[in-house]
């Protein structure tokens, strides 16, 4: 796995193991770090994370959320926020996701309360346009992230340097356009993605894509596998295959999208190496999964 270059190092351990030889050098046995363990990841939220915990319908945070009206927003036509209702963990990392051509913010709607209750804040997004195209809701996702962390209600719950994006369809296609505009997000799930481009060299941002093995409306041989097999093969990436799933299967409430989005999200804006045991080793084909790729991230 590289060094995602977003992601601030972490010192603590250093700084830790330097405590430590110190005191051997002066012959005073192990000194304590208080707090060292805790502090060595800030961006850690949450407990322990447990198959059962990321498979569960909910979190461990309540949810609280807060309707964005498209009037008063530009660049994108609103939609909802759902956000851990605790202020006792500081801020999260964001998510904004997009629908799909001819889709409205209720058709993804279920993932807001779910990837929040696991600590993040999500925007659940309405387009322009019903027919926008991937390279218009790119540029909707990314304002939705602009409005998220400079003027909405929750600002103040939301760490900007910590982003991604998610959507369905040309949604998806979108989120592989924002994220080609933005190299700084910190994370990329495109759901049965679809684009006219097939190609997405240049993307540095981690991304896990997820197509269905039945999908007739944006098929796996021409979308979702050419976007992924296109993809810098030093970047952190993952392909998942839904077995016995439609191009619509992400617009309903789904455990295998759920596990491995809050699995990607946590691992690349929380920068939380708890959830690498369900990214590597790489998870093997299943009832739900067809087939999983990718470079096996690693902790250290």
């Amino acid at each position: 796995m590289q060094v995602h270059p977003h992601v601030k190092p972490r010192r603590t351990g250093r700084l830790a193991a330097a405590a430590t030889a110190l005191a051997a050098v002066l012959g005073l046995g192990t000194l304590a770090t208080p707090g060292a363990q805790a502090a060595d990841n800030p961006y850690e939220r949450g407990p322990a994370p447990t198959t059962s915990s990321i498979e569960a319908s909910r979190g461990p945070y309540s949810v609280s959320q807060t309707s964005v009206s498209s009037l008063s927003v530009t660049g994108f036509g609103g939609g909802t926020i759902y956000y851990p209702t605790s202020t006792s963990d500081g801020t999260f990392g964001a998510v904004a996701i997009s629908p799909g051509f001819t889709a409205y913010e209720s058709s993804i709607a279920w993932l807001g309360p779910r990837l929040a209750s696991q600590g993040f804040v999500v925007f659940t997004i309405d387009t322009n346009s019903t027919v926008d195209q991937p390279d218009s809701r790119g540029r909707q996702l990314l304002a939705a992230l602009d409005y998220l962390t400079q003027r909405s209600s929750v600002r103040a719950r939301v760490d900007s340097t910590r982003l991604g994006v998610m959507g369905h369809s040309m949604g998806g296609g979108g989120s592989l356009e924002a994220a080609k505009s933005r190299p700084s997000l910190q994370a990329a799930i495109p759901l049965t993605p679809w684009n006219v481009d097939k190609t997405w060299p240049e993307l540095t941002t981690p991304t896990l894509i997820v197509g269905a093995d039945g999908d007739t409306v944006a098929s796996v041989s021409s979308h979702a596998e050419p976007f992924y097999n296109s993809l810098s093969s030093s970047l952190d990436r993952a392909y998942l295959e839904l077995n016995n799933a439609t191009h619509f299967t992400p617009n309903s409430s789904n455990t295998t999208i759920a596990k491995y989005s809050i699995s990607w999200l946590k691992r690349f804006i929380d920068n939380d190496t708890r959830y690498e045991q369900f990214l590597c080793p790489l998870p093997r084909p299943s009832l739900t999964i067809e087939e999983y790729r990718g470079n096996c991230p690693h902790t250290g």
